[in-house]
């Protein structure tokens, strides 16, 4: 059986279809992988629409005429070793590491206004002026000891405000070797030491005052105790006593002398075997 020319017109112009079709599949359809997001640039329709919202991973389809921006949505981290100066102009070094992502409902602005270079465009100069900025306020010696804490959330602070105002997220700063110049960091060694000395020789002047008060008061009450007793003791209370002595050694069984009148104040002089 033959097949007719229409027949065949029609097959070439499906098989047409199919080649072009084919052809331009990769003009048509894009893919956004795990941890991106896409923009349309429509190139008749106004290019980039800030307002509009990215379009998330998966298979998607597009005019062929158009474009797919791609950006990379998970947090990412930005490395610098930094020079500062301190507010008495000393030299500084540290290093500083910024964790960021773009914010996803921002991203066509960031894209028109930043671009996909907004790390070097936007981080890195912030973590500069930022840093500088802020060691600007504070003497050397402070910075490694009671007000890093205090540095590195103020760091923060102005650097979350910065990127924000460009579209990024800051997630974490983290500020790591803090380099002294070496004269310095030896002054501040020298300075501890001195202050740890003088806390030790505080602590052992308090306990040897409070040693000495406790002697003080042990001795106050010695006396106290040797008045009170002295003051009890008179003659007639000792007469007393003698003669309670005397009466227990007459009724003990053992052999004794009894000189009566022979002792001081009339008591008897009892001579026993011992």
């Amino acid at each position: 059986m033959e097949t007719s020319p229409r027949s065949l017109r029609l097959i070439a112009l499906i098989s047409g279809l199919v080649v072009a079709l084919l052809i331009s599949w990769s003009s048509i359809t894009y893919t956004i992988p795990s941890g991106y997001a896409g923009l349309i640039f429509r190139t008749f329709n106004g290019g980039i629409n800030p307002a509009e919202a990215p379009i998330g991973q998966g298979f998607n389809f597009k005019a062929p005429w158009d474009r797919i921006v791609v950006y990379e949505v998970r947090q990412k981290e930005v490395q610098q070793k930094l020079d500062v100066l301190s507010s008495n102009l000393l030299k500084i070094q540290l290093d500083m590491t910024v964790f960021h992502e773009p914010k996803r409902e921002n991203l066509g602005a960031l894209e028109i206004e930043r671009g996909r270079g907004y790390e070097e465009a936007v981080i890195i100069p912030s973590m500069r002026s930022v840093s500088r900025e802020v060691f600007a306020k504070y003497l050397p010696e402070e910075i490694n000891t009671s007000q890093r804490e205090e540095i590195q959330l103020e760091i923060e602070r102005l650097l979350r405000e910065k990127l924000a105002s460009n579209f990024i997220q800051l997630n974490d700063v983290l500020i790591r070797n803090i380099r002294l110049p070496k004269t310095l960091e030896e002054a501040i060694e020298r300075k501890l030491q001195q202050e740890q000395e003088s806390l030790e020789y505080e602590f052992r002047l308090e306990k040897e005052t409070k040693e000495a008060q406790r002697k003080r008061i042990e001795a106050e009450g010695i006396r106290d105790f040797q008045d009170i007793v002295s003051e009890g003791i008179s003659d007639e209370l000792l007469r007393w006593k003698g003669i309670e002595a005397t009466q227990n050694l007459a009724e003990s069984p053992n052999t004794k002398v009894v000189v009566v009148g022979g002792g001081e104040d009339g008591l008897p002089i009892i001579l026993g075997n011992n």
